[in-house]
């Protein structure tokens, strides 16, 4: 073996896409190439002793917003014990500001963009020479019809444990500044065909879970009605071999036809992440977002009351021009439509992308440490951007979670953001903490919330009781028709940290 493919996932439950669209196009070299994932919290002396077990004379590692950090570690330690080990480094993370970056300047070369086509070659030329002069390549960004789909190299461990990430196009056609695709030119499709049959054969193999990744799913109808019948047919043919597919959704199209699809999928099939991001125009406008959301609404309640999809809608707090009345105004209109998740996001300055023009006229602060989250704006200084945090993480534990279903809707009232920052407040006056909190401490906070604005102790606990009534014998799990679904989300990693390029 002479190359090693690794990178450092978020969970165990993720697989890597991105390396094993590298592995299926290493050619003549894949003889020569093995993939090894590792999690982050891993000790770095524990992967830098398994990397080197392989005796590897070049390593590839996928960094991103979530890993760079220990990858940054793993590099200076291998190159410390191994110096003669080659490091190759790609993935959005260290594509865009290279120059700035600890991790680059440790390691020998660095892909920037698309890996499928320049990674193997660079690899030739390492082992045969010529050996490259410049440190960074460009991506070349071969058409898709060229590259070899990597369906087949997910492991039976991989289809039995962990999600499977799976892409029937790549690119946005949008230009949401706040995000790394607003750098793409258009979507690019996969042929549809050699798609399908590469599903088939994960669905043989017995994946039942597929998570697909691409941007825009809904952005060519057709395709997407054929992508949907696959997975409807699979569940005609046997409704008790249950079939899970998460897609990303463009809030404000959803014509007829798809409608009529959707419609006739059975309750834990589906799941549609749908960014909304903001209500106000203004601030649309201002990151460059095109949205009807008068009609992206209309479909969000369509979606809630007339299928059985279940909807994981985005909001991003902190963009600039917009302050916490307005964000608390788009929260209580998306919490009116009623979808099942809402997914509370802080704004974070992704390496290269434009959001970060904005900065001296909406006086942008970010952390420069990933994520990168944003720590103020001229709308929303530092205290309350900690405030509107905090929110988040409890949003996570009390409604996102499933376990207070019930409850939390009487945390809300009338006035569900305000309420709830209210709720987030005294919570986390009571407890100097947004984690490790045991649930049944949890459940005794919120007991006691709703004591002190008039609600009797009989009528709290009655309440709680009426949600745990779902959970099963053990007490440790919530129940709801949504659970399918909710185990799925658990294994894909934030929003914005969702690029997959190799």
């Amino acid at each position: 073996m002479t190359i090693l493919l690794s990178t450092l996932n978020a969970r165990y439950t993720h697989a890597s896409l991105g390396l094993r669209y590298l592995m299926a196009n290493m050619g003549a070299l894949q003889e020569r190439t093995r993939l090894q994932e590792f999690v982050i919290g891993t000790k770095t002396t524990e992967i830098v002793e398994r990397i080197l077990l392989h005796k590897p004379r070049i390593v590839g590692f996928g960094v991103y917003i979530w890993n760079v950090e220990e990858t940054t570690k793993v590099v200076a330690m291998l190159k410390r014990v191994a110096p003669e080990v080659v490091v190759v480094l790609g993935g959005p993370e260290v594509s865009y500001e290279p120059g700035e970056q600890a991790i680059v300047q440790a390691a020998d070369y660095l892909i920037t963009g698309w890996g499928d086509v320049t990674f193997p070659k660079l690899c030739g030329e390492i082992l045969n020479g010529p050996k490259p002069i410049m440190k960074i390549h460009a991506g070349v960004q071969a058409p898709l019809a060229e590259l070899k789909l990597p369906y087949s190299l997910y492991t039976d461990d991989d289809i039995k444990n962990r999600t499977l990430y799976v892409e029937a196009s790549r690119g946005c056609p949008f230009k949401c500044e706040f995000c790394l695709s607003a750098l793409d030119k258009t979507a690019w499709p996969f042929s549809l065909d050699p798609f399908l049959a590469e599903m088939e054969a994960l669905h043989a193999r017995g994946a039942r879970l597929f998570k697909f990744v691409d941007r825009t799913f809904n952005l060519n109808i057709k395709t997407s009605l054929k992508i949907m019948q696959f997975f409807l047919d699979k569940l005609e043919a046997d409704p008790d071999d249950p079939v899970y597919a998460h897609f990303e959704l463009v809030p404000d199209h959803l014509p007829d036809a798809l409608k009529d699809g959707i419609s006739k999928f059975p309750p834990g099939a589906l799941q549609f992440e749908i960014g909304i991001q903001s209500f106000n125009p203004a601030v649309q406008a201002l990151v460059s977002r095109k949205q009807d959301n008068q009609k992206a609404a209309e479909n969000i309640r369509w979606l809630c009351e007339q299928s059985h999809a279940h909807l994981h809608v985005d909001l991003i707090a902190g963009l600039p021009g917009e302050d916490v009345a307005s964000f608390a105004r788009g929260f209580n209109r998306l919490v009116e439509l009623k979808p099942h998740e809402i997914q509370f996001g802080i704004l974070k300055r992704l390496r290269g992308t434009p959001i970060i023009r904005h900065t001296d006229t909406y006086g942008l602060v970010f952390d420069p440490h990933p994520p990168y989250t944003i720590l103020a704006n001229q709308q929303i200084d530092f205290m309350t951007m900690q405030r509107l945090v905090r929110f988040a993480r409890y949003w996570d534990l009390v409604a996102n979670s499933g376990r207070f279903a019930n409850t939390v809707l009487h945390v809300m009232g009338e006035a569900p953001f305000e309420n709830f920052m209210d709720f987030s407040d005294w919570l986390y006056a009571k407890t100097d903490a947004t984690h490790r909190i045991a649930l049944d401490r949890l459940a005794s906070l919120v007991s006691q919330w709703l004591q002190s604005r008039g609600m009797s102790l009989l009528e709290a606990n009655l309440l709680l009781a009426s949600d745990y009534a779902g959970r099963d014998s053990g007490g440790t799990k919530a129940k709801s028709a949504a659970a399918p679904a909710q185990r799925a989300e658990a294994s894909i990693p934030q929003r914005q940290a969702r690029h997959l390029a190799a």
